[in-house]
């Protein structure tokens, strides 16, 4: 699974079965600052990933 991170990274991770939720944890990103796609769709946190998925994880810019 290629994961591209907020920085433009690309990280090749082999992740099981598991949740969008699950790897921001293990990547330390708090869910309440980013959005994330498998490829190409927003998902929400529960969404199964793993195999050849790709997944963005964009952080989100917020403020007044």
């Amino acid at each position: 699974m290629n994961v591209i991170l907020p920085d433009q990274g690309i990280r090749v991770m082999e992740h099981g079965p598991g949740t969008v939720g699950t790897l921001l944890q293990e990547l330390g990103i708090n869910p309440l600052e980013v959005i994330v796609s498998r490829n190409g769709k927003l998902v929400p946190e529960q969404t199964v990933i793993g195999g050849n998925d790709e997944i963005r994880i964009v952080r989100i810019a917020h403020g007044g």
